[in-house]
Parts: structure tokens; C-alpha cells; sequence
């Protein structure tokens, strides 16, 4: 991938001055500062400063020099533009599409080396206590039934979307290859913005204007992703970031967007659901629909297009209407592969359920809320509605509908409960503004704040890189670790403690114990466990027998260090290379506060090798 910065306009240039078109290494840092630092407002005061007087002022002398400068660094990828017309029908601006073509982008991400030790590129079953578990897509069913219809050997490469209807319209792109865990957080950059869509107005009568925007962008996506449907049927071959070649197809399998925007990619009416047949009326009733698929919506349009031509729009759009369709004739994922509008289009917990939930049970239970809420729904009123909602539904639906809604949620309510009281005690939960940014429930929120920024960091990146490779002389046929991907290693990384055999599970304890030297009848007494003798003892036989290292056992003799507690630490089920937040398991004793103890409950399955560790060690809990 880094190749290609070898066939940089300015490279031959950058062989003489590896900063070009800065001067040196000092003034390259310059720029950057000021770029990633500053306003061009306070750029333009900064160049103006009267210090310059009497020292040496950078080669760029005005903010618009050193912005081209920016512009002009070496990137993987130039932006297209190409004017799109409907025949007979005018816009009052010529219609402009800025895009990359998706397949070149989605080349870039499986190849790119930053995410090399967070790649997954065959299906699996993750199995947990006999119990199968679901995270990332190559764990799901459908991973597995789209596999089956590939050759022997083919990878997928899953394709994942996201939009969101602002004024620029940006369309993002990632790869289901990348662990969810990395491709969520959006300033590690799996995601990619691959066109703008254009936002126009026809000269035609307003009943006509959604029906014809609808089109443009249904037509916008097919363009761009032209190459991609075709790679979904007849596969291509990539280079993943080690440098082995897959032959690899690329099916549709998520587009993340709110609702007005699902119904029109889904291609049905307002009043219509993008993921079922059910219509506004059956909002509510507990009846669980059929899902819209593809096949259904495509059979329709073909059947109206027989008798009514498409681009008589009146006509067209009243037969569609009546068929519960929105008028849009030719949607982007109607010759994609595997992609269906009732699997693709994916819901997120703030909409899905806590905000959708209003128009869920009994007139009473809407009329109420309707009563306590009468101005613009905020993220306050949700927050407040999170206390009355089970209550006020009791009896109206099902109470599993609730479980399901705060189960969904829980990784990340469990993440935010831990690390809460750093937060306060930081003193960051508020700032000189209110109240600090906050994490938005949809990642194309998240991508829209951070991408016009996040381009230009990355070009600045891959710059730094490529004069560190070629100022020492070094080949571009390196893998390299993206310092913002360290948290991976470092922030959950495992404390001073016992490793297990197999290094998958690390027990942390405190340097001192809270009993230094308790003989097997002392710590039966003070804990009230009268089979200890025999369960130690077993123990000790059977990680013997799995062993090299034969144990002969006395349970009359010998004292023992113990802990009341120690903290427990996992890699995580779905991704082996993501180590988990480690979690405290206690067990006190009886005493006056708490008669039987104060344990918490765990299920903790230990393999020999590191149970004949923590017996060589001397320490128990």
C-alpha cells in the first residue's frame, strides 16, 4: 500500500529534501503544529506576529500557502468529480458527485497494516459454558451461510456502510474484517469517507422533488459502488497487511442510518417499515411481521414497470405508492449480491429502542408521556424517561421487550459503571462549556464531527512515515503499529501476577496478604469450609497426574499465604487479541457485618497448569 507514495508528483523532489515542500525537518513540525492546533484565523495572527521581524520567518508566509502545502502531501487516493443529469429533468445547480471509487478504499483498509493484528478473515463459533455467543459478523449465521456459496479457499470481505442526511451528505465505508472493537471508535480511522452526495433541487413541481433526490442518490450509489457489487459475484484477489493474497468477494452486509434514510434506501413509503411488512398501523401490535426482503420489493418494481413507465413520475409514483413503495425504481442494492434490505439496514439502541418505544403499547401508556413531555425530545427527557419506563408499561407489552433493551446495551453500561469515578474524579464531566462532548449513539454521528479533521491527520501521518522510511534508507515493505491503536495493548494489559498455563487468564493479587502464614485448620475454621482439607487435596492430586512435576501431599503440614481477594483477567471471547478490563473476586470471611460471609458468586473454570501454578506459589483465595 505504501508503494503508491512512490509515485508522488512531488517524490523525485523528496529524494533531494525528504520535507519537501517544507524546508526541514523544524518547519515540517511547524506547519503541523499549527494545522493541528490552530484556527486559519489564528494561523494568520500567528504569521503576522513581529517576532518574525527579527527572526526567520517559515517558507509559508500566509495560512493559504501552507494549507496547499497540507493539500499537496502524498495521499493513497485522488477524489473524482463527475456531473450527473436526468434527462429531461433540470436542477438550478449542475449536479456534482465527489467520490472514490469503494473497491479502491476497501482494497486500502484490508491492506493497510495499522489494523494487522485486528483482522479476522474466515468464520468462527465463539461457545461459552456450552452456550453459543454472537459479537462481530464473522461470528454471526449469516457469515457462515454466504461462506457456503463461495469456492473453497475465498475470504469475504464484508461491507459496511454508513450515511447520515446532513448538508455535505458523506457516505462511509468500512470492512467487517476489522475487529468491531477498533472499527467503532471513529479516530482510529477504519472508517473511510468515499463520496459527498450531492443535495439539489428540480425544477419540478414539489410532489416530485424526494421522489427525484431519492433517485439521485440511489443512482450516486450505484456508481460508486459498481466495482463492489461486481467483486460480490465474481470475487477479485487482494493483498491482505502481510502480504498474502485472498481471493476475496464483497457482500453487502450492514448500512447504518437513522429511519427516513433506511425507508428510502429500502425503497418503501414513509408509513412503511424498511425491515418488515409492517405498515404504521401495526406499530405496537406485538405481532411479529415478516421481514421486507428483497426479493418481495424487487418483484414489485418489475411488475409496476411493466405496465408504467418509470420516468412518468405521476403514474409511476401512485401505482408505488399503493404498493406501499416510495417511487424509486432502480435502488443501489438491487443487482448486490446477498444484500437484503431487511438484513443490511441495522438498527442502534437510542433509536431502536429507547426512542422507539413511545409508539409501543396501549393508548393510555402514549398518552401519558405525550402529557409529561410537551416540548422537543432531548437526551435529558430520555434520560428521564429511563426512570418511569418500566413502571409505566407494565401490562402494555411484554416485559422482555425491556430486558432485551438494557441486555443490548450491557457491555458498554458495564465499561461506563467501571471507569465512572475516574471520570468525577477528573473533574472532566464538566467544562467551560457545560457538559463535556459526548459519545453519540450512531458511529455516522461520530464520523460526521471527526472526518473533514481526521483526512487531513492522516495525510500528515502517512507524510511523518514516509520521510522516516526513506530519510534512513529503509524499504517501504514494512509493517508498521499505528500509535493509536496502543491502547490495545496497554490500557487492559495484564498486572504483575499468576499467569496461566496456557496465558490466557491472569490472576493479579496484592503484594502483601491478608493472612501471611494460616495452617489447612485455621483457614478451614475462619472460613467455615469443612471439606477444604479434601478439595485442596484433590485438586493438588489431579494437577499432578496432568503434569510432569510429581506432588507428594500431607494436608497435616504446611501454612499458606492468603488473599481475601484478587483480580480476575481474560482476553476477550469474540477477539483473542483484545484483553478485557480486569474484575475484582472476593471472599471474605464470616464475620460480625456479614455472618456468612461476603463472597461474590463466579463460575471460574480453571485449567491444571495454572491451578498447579498457584499451588507451587503458595497462594490461596
Amino acid at each position: 500500500m505504501l508503494d503508491r507514495l512512490e509515485d508522488d508528483t512531488y517524490a523525485y523532489r523528496q529524494k533531494i529534501n525528504h520535507y519537501y515542500p517544507f524546508h526541514d525537518e523544524g518547519e515540517w513540525e511547524l506547519g503541523k503544529f499549527l494545522v493541528e492546533n490552530l484556527t486559519q484565523m489564528q494561523i494568520t495572527k500567528f504569521l503576522k506576529l513581529k517576532w518574525f521581524n527579527d527572526h526567520t520567518r517559515p517558507s509559508f508566509t500566509t495560512k493559504d500557502k501552507l494549507l496547499d502545502w497540507m493539500d499537496s502531501l502524498p495521499c493513497f487516493m485522488e477524489w473524482q468529480v463527475s456531473k450527473i443529469e436526468f434527462s429531461g429533468y433540470k436542477t438550478i445547480y449542475p449536479i456534482e458527485l465527489i467520490w472514490h471509487d469503494a473497491l479502491d478504499v476497501v482494497k486500502q483498509l484490508f491492506s493497510d497494516p495499522i489494523f494487522a493484528n485486528h483482522m479476522m478473515f474466515i468464520p468462527h463459533h465463539i461457545s461459552v459454558s456450552n452456550q453459543r455467543e454472537y459479537g462481530d459478523y464473522m461470528s454471526a449465521d449469516m457469515a457462515w451461510k454466504i461462506q457456503d456459496h463461495l469456492p473453497i479457499g475465498a475470504t469475504q470481505v464484508p461491507i459496511i456502510m454508513g450515511s447520515n442526511k446532513t448538508p455535505m451528505h458523506p457516505i462511509f465505508i468500512t470492512i467487517g474484517n476489522i475487529n468491531s472493537e477498533v472499527r467503532s471508535k471513529a479516530t482510529l480511522r477504519a472508517w473511510r469517507c468515499i463520496a459527498y452526495m450531492p443535495i439539489v433541487k428540480f425544477h419540478v413541481h414539489p410532489d416530485y422533488q424526494s421522489i427525484l433526490q431519492a433517485r439521485l442518490w440511489h443512482k450516486c450509489m450505484d456508481l460508486i459502488c459498481a466495482n463492489l457489487k461486481a467483486m460480490a459475484a465474481e470475487g477479485c484477489f487482494m493483498p491482505d497487511p502481510f502480504r498474502f493474497i485472498h481471493y476475496v468477494f464483497t457482500p453487502l452486509v450492514a448500512h447504518v442510518c437513522d429511519l427516513p434514510e433506511a425507508t428510502m434506501i429500502a425503497a418503501v413509503a414513509e408509513n412503511a417499515s424498511p425491515l418488515t411488512m409492517a405498515m404504521q398501523e401495526h406499530f405496537g401490535d406485538g405481532i411479529l411481521h415478516p421481514p421486507h426482503t428483497r426479493k418481495h420489493t424487487l418483484e414489485l418494481l418489475i411488475s409496476i414497470a411493466k405496465t408504467v413507465d418509470p420516468w412518468d413520475l405521476d403514474k409511476f409514483q401512485k401505482v408505488a405508492k399503493a404498493l406501499n413503495l416510495s417511487g424509486v425504481h432502480m435502488p443501489y442494492w438491487h443487482d448486490w449480491i446477498y444484500a437484503c434490505p431487511s438484513i443490511f439496514l441495522t438498527g442502534e439502541i437510542l433509536h431502536t429502542c429507547f426512542k422507539f418505544f413511545e409508539t409501543v403499547g396501549a393508548y393510555e401508556l402514549d398518552t401519558c408521556y405525550i402529557a409529561q413531555h410537551k416540548r422537543q425530545m432531548t437526551g435529558c427527557e430520555y434520560r428521564d424517561i429511563q426512570c418511569t419506563i418500566v413502571a409505566s408499561i407494565a401490562g402494555a407489552i411484554s416485559p422482555r421487550f425491556i430486558h432485551f433493551t438494557y441486555l443490548a446495551q450491557h457491555p458498554a453500561l458495564s465499561d461506563f459503571h467501571t471507569f465512572k469515578d475516574t471520570i468525577i474524579a477528573a473533574e472532566v464531566r464538566k467544562g467551560k462549556k457545560g457538559l463535556m462532548q459526548s459519545f453519540e449513539a450512531d458511529t455516522t454521528e461520530q464520523l460526521l464531527i471527526m472526518h473533514y479533521f481526521m483526512e487531513q491527520c492522516e495525510s500528515m501521518e502517512i507524510f511523518d512515515l514516509y520521510v522516516l522510511l526513506t530519510s534512513w534508507g529503509a524499504s517501504l515493505d514494512v509493517t508498521i503499529t499505528n500509535p493509536a491503536l496502543s491502547w490495545v495493548k496497554s490500557v487492559h494489559g495484564p498486572r504483575p501476577g499468576i499467569l496461566s498455563g496456557d496465558t490466557l487468564t491472569a490472576f493479579q493479587l496484592n503484594v502483601t496478604p491478608d493472612y501471611e502464614s494460616l495452617s489447612l485448620a485455621e483457614i478451614r475454621t475462619k472460613y467455615t469450609l469443612p471439606d477444604f482439607d479434601h478439595t485442596l487435596t484433590d485438586l493438588i492430586h489431579r494437577s499432578s497426574l496432568a503434569s510432569d512435576k510429581h506432588t507428594c501431599w500431607d494436608p497435616k503440614y504446611g501454612h499458606f499465604q492468603v488473599w481475601n481477594k484478587f483480580r480476575l483477567q481474560l482476553h476477550l471471547a469474540f477477539q483473542p487479541r483484545v484483553i478485557m478490563p480486569s474484575r475484582v473476586v472476593q471472599a471474605y470471611p464470616p464475620s460480625n457485618d456479614f455472618p456468612l460471609g461476603n463472597c461474590m458468586d463466579g463460575n471460574i473454570s480453571m485449567c491444571v497448569p495454572c491451578s498447579a501454578a498457584a499451588i507451587r506459589s503458595r497462594t490461596l483465595v
